[in-house]
């Protein structure tokens, strides 16, 4: 899923300590939830044999009081996900490439990018992660932050980097990810504030092409 599409795409690449355990439906799953529906409806969430290798792609969490819900790895391909292909996010630790999570299935790949997010920000209650070829290529026509084509997905230099432009643009925005094909980071207050962002700059996006 990156530029360099490589063998290594949709590896988790932080160290987990990760338990097993029934997730709980909490206050705001349907509403994110409904949005992933949303992104997935739009392609921007998905699985297609013709991309990245035919591995599931993009994820969205959400802050609670415990720490934040992410969509577990590998469901990019369900449409509607149950509480259960969500799990929580403990603690990440940026530095040591941690992230401590629990649920019915270990966290996304991106996990401790959505993490970056949080710890940047007390502002941010919302990450959503997805792929667009449109908004990818015209990310510096649409004046969007970016990190560097050199950091790869997943790492702790893309946390590193991904903290560095929230604290710049601590309410909603998005990053592309230039060294991760594709990919973007879309975050907000709400939920319904990041995905109406996606959709407008979607939008944006083709009309210019």
């Amino acid at each position: 899923m990156n530029s360099g599409a490589g063998p290594g795409e949709g590896v988790i690449k932080y160290r987990l300590r990760f338990e097993r355990r029934r997730v709980s439906v909490w206050p705001g799953y349907p509403c994110l939830n409904a949005w992933r529906r949303v992104l997935f409806r739009l392609q921007l969430i998905g699985q297609d044999r013709f991309r990245y290798q035919g591995l599931g792609f993009g994820n969205v969490s959400e802050r609670v009081a415990q720490g934040f819900m992410i969509s577990a790895t590998q469901t990019g391909g369900v449409e509607n996900l149950r509480p259960d292909q969500y799990c929580l996010v403990h603690r990440a630790d940026l530095g040591a490439n941690l992230v401590v999570a629990s649920g019915g299935a270990p966290p996304s790949s991106e996990a401790l990018t959505h993490a970056a997010v949080y710890e940047a920000s007390s502002r941010v209650r919302v990450v959503l992660h997805g792929h667009s070829p449109d908004i990818w290529e015209q990310a510096d026509r649409l004046g969007l932050a970016a990190t560097s084509s050199e950091i790869d997905y997943g790492t702790p230099a893309m946390a590193e980097a991904v903290v560095c432009l929230v604290k710049k643009h601590p309410e909603d925005d998005i990053i592309v990810m230039k060294g991760h094909r594709d990919g973007f980071l879309a975050y907000g207050e709400s939920v319904q504030g990041a995905g109406r962002l996606v959709v407008e700059t979607l939008a944006r996006a083709w009309a210019l092409i």
